[in-house]
């Protein structure tokens, strides 16, 4: 109800200012249904057919408050979530000159090559973007962003730095927690030409995550003069990174896209996390069908806990939560975009995932259509 009375009230305020100011208004959404096979679970489908898990309605407001200020609003319905409609992005931008501009409120991340457009389906060939990079757990950030546009020789040349903070939640050992990620700084670079795009990306913070599940090992830790171990593991003001690198081949009607990421936090439990995906398609006329190949590889830290004696009492739940970082899956997806419509697509995704750890292997069929108006 809150969320609905908020979502009525930024539209209400908008059109209110219709007199004063022109308000353009668009939006997109996504009408998703997928099935896991017999007792796989991926991607938050089970093996009962969904149509709201992946489905998604958003419409975002825009107005130009003339002398180079506008606001801008996002409000986005997600079916995992109810429908219940939240602000996604709500920021302010000031056109420094035509080269600089500068943004001002809840902003996107600029974690990866389509973090602006993630939940834009329709701007993108995959069903969804693949799932092995574009997991962080979080893509906003409160904050401020300046942006530059310009050209280097012939190439197009973007350029975002970012500074800013997240308070949310964080996922840990499968219970969420509340986790703030405090001075976040960063930039992203990117370089086209005609057919050829390359992009980098790099963002530090200091990480803080309140994980009740685990005091007790912490107090019992504590208790035997083994703070190093608790610091060792927790989440305090820890130095976390994130690098990204991702290019883009578009010629010929050949489409080849990769990125990589390397994710880490210092001092804490939290595994290294290096992933990646190569996707290539290739366009007729309407249909696009593509292929692409992912692996997320997690490194655990074993050596938090090397120095403690095999029969110690505790070091099981502690070599238990450390280890429990440790992951390695490889996904294999084969799909096609159709687009019907100047401002639709269809799409079906077949994915075939293993855990290379366990040797679990989940599959999943998903099809929706994408839109834009």
């Amino acid at each position: 109800m809150k969320k609905t009375f908020l979502a009525t009230m930024v539209a209400v305020a908008l059109c209110s200012t219709a007199a004063k100011a022109e308000v353009n208004i668009n939006g997109f959404a996504s009408i998703k249904a997928g099935k896991a096979g017999s007792g796989d679970s991926l991607y938050g489908y089970t093996d009962e057919i969904d149509f709201k898990n992946e489905s998604l309605f958003a419409v975002q407001f825009q107005s130009d408050l003339g002398e180079k200020l506008s606001v801008t609003a996002q409000l986005m319905a997600r079916g995992n979530n109810d429908f219940d409609a939240e602000f996604e992005w709500a920021f302010l931008t000031y056109q420094l000159d035509d080269a600089w501009r500068l943004n001002a409120g809840r902003l996107r991340t600029p974690f990866y090559k389509y973090s602006d457009f993630r939940d834009v389906g329709y701007a993108y060939d995959w069903l969804r973007t693949p799932q092995s990079v574009y997991d962080l757990g979080f893509d906003t950030i409160e904050g401020v962003s300046l942006y530059h546009s310009g050209t280097i020789r012939d190439m197009q040349s973007n350029i975002q730095l970012v500074f800013g903070a997240y308070d949310g939640e964080v996922t840990l050992q499968g219970t969420k927690a509340p986790a703030q990620i405090n001075n976040i700084m960063g930039a992203s670079w990117e370089l086209s030409q005609d057919w050829l795009s390359v992009r980098v990306a790099y963002l530090v913070g200091a990480v803080t995550v309140d994980a009740p599940v685990f005091n007790p090992l912490f107090n019992a830790l504590n208790g035997v003069g083994l703070n190093s171990i608790v610091k060792a593991i927790d989440f305090d003001e820890d130095d976390g990174s994130f690098f990204g690198l991702g290019m883009n081949y578009d010629r010929n009607d050949w489409l080849m896209v990769a990125e990589y990421t390397h994710v880490k936090v210092k001092d804490t439990f939290y595994a290294n996390q290096d992933s990646y995906y190569v996707s290539l398609g290739h366009r007729f006329d309407s249909l696009t069908p593509y292929i692409s190949y992912e692996k997320d590889e997690d490194d655990a830290k074993p050596e938090i806990y090397a120095g403690l004696p095999a029969n110690f009492p505790l070091l099981l739940p502690i070599a238990s939560i450390v280890m429990g970082q440790e992951f390695e899956n490889t996904s294999w997806n084969v799909g096609m975009r159709y687009d019907f419509h100047p401002a639709a697509a269809f799409k079906v995704e077949l994915t075939s995932s293993e855990n290379n750890m366990t040797n679990q292997k989940d599959s999943l069929i998903a099809i929706g259509v994408d839109l834009v108006f």
